[in-house]
């Protein structure tokens, strides 16, 4: 069984009404005035009393499929709360597996701090990613031409966003501010990942400080069409 799928609970099959009426039957007291034929009205009631049993323990079936992220469809909602999903990061997935593959993944992840985990991370949400870390620069550790970075460096790492991992044709969507459409305190520039931008800086070390570097070929100012000439 994979990570990612909900146990079976086929074993726990309810029983039913046709069960419940022979159940019932049987506790009853032996005699004339219990008669066991089916037209009688005593069976008529069992049989009442059955369907309302057989009810309630399918009812107690479903809910062994809502104990688990990964099957719950009622009790969904209550497991997106209880996770807090979803969160200012993503907007919530509009299937019901996306939903509970959702939780799932923000119940039972782990974090981390290493570069594979950030660089997983990113994979998750598309996008390829390389991380390069600072240093400051230290007389007799520093070699001549290295930076001259200060002591803050030390806890600064930058994340360099490559193109999507799933190549869709598009690359990175670019968003200008636009004056009468922008507001103020928007980037000039926008690269369409401020999904991948805010899970990282989530699950950074708070005493860390992350830079975005994003590989994209600018375009140019001015187009010059030199067969024209």
């Amino acid at each position: 069984m994979g990570m990612t799928e909900a146990p079976s609970t086929s074993q726990i099959a309810p029983h039913s009404a046709a069960a419940y009426a022979t159940q019932l039957a049987a506790m009853l007291p032996r005699g004339r005035a219990w008669p066991r034929e089916d037209g009688s009205t005593l069976m008529q009631l069992m049989r009442a009393k059955a369907e309302e049993l057989a009810r309630v323990d399918g009812r107690v079936a479903d809910l062994f499929e809502e104990v688990d992220p990964r099957s719950a469809l009622e009790l969904l909602a209550d497991w997106e709360r209880v996770a807090g999903l979803p969160d200012s990061c993503i907007a919530a997935p509009d299937s019901i597996a996306e939903r509970q593959a959702a939780v799932h993944s923000r119940l039972t992840g782990l974090g981390g701090q290493s570069r594979a985990y950030f660089i997983g991370l990113a994979a998750t949400l598309g996008f390829a990613i390389t991380i390069d870390e600072f240093r400051p620069f230290r007389v007799g550790q520093s070699r001549v031409g290295d930076c001259l970075y200060d002591e803050a460096w030390a806890h600064a790492w930058r994340v360099n966003v490559q193109s999507p991992a799933v190549d869709d044709g598009q690359g990175l969507t670019l968003r200008y501010f636009r004056v009468g459409q922008s507001r103020v305190g928007e980037r000039l520039v926008g690269f369409g990942s401020l999904d991948l931008e805010c899970i990282i800086r989530r699950a950074a070390p708070a005493h860390s400080i992350v830079i975005f570097a994003y590989d994209i070929a600018p375009d140019p100012m001015v187009w010059f069409d030199f067969t024209a000439l």
